[in-house]
């Protein structure tokens, strides 16, 4: 009885600590792509330009232009 008792504490014990790890993982991995989408050169850099643009081509609309 001891021993099923051991063996079902190292089991249940080592898969919390798995999950943890996992858990760990997946949450690098999504500040790591967060990150890199953020960077001027990624997604944040073209909405930026879009929204400039619009931004002029508004102003230009505003200021007695075409």
């Amino acid at each position: 009885m001891l021993e099923i008792l051991k063996y079902l504490k190292a089991r249940y014990l080592s898969e919390k600590g798995q999950g943890m790890v996992e858990y760990a993982l997946i949450l690098a991995f999504v500040v790591a792509i967060a990150a890199y989408l953020s960077n001027s050169g990624g997604i944040g850099g073209a909405l930026k330009d879009t929204f400039d643009s619009v931004k002029d081509e508004l102003g230009k609309k505003t200021l007695g232009g075409a």
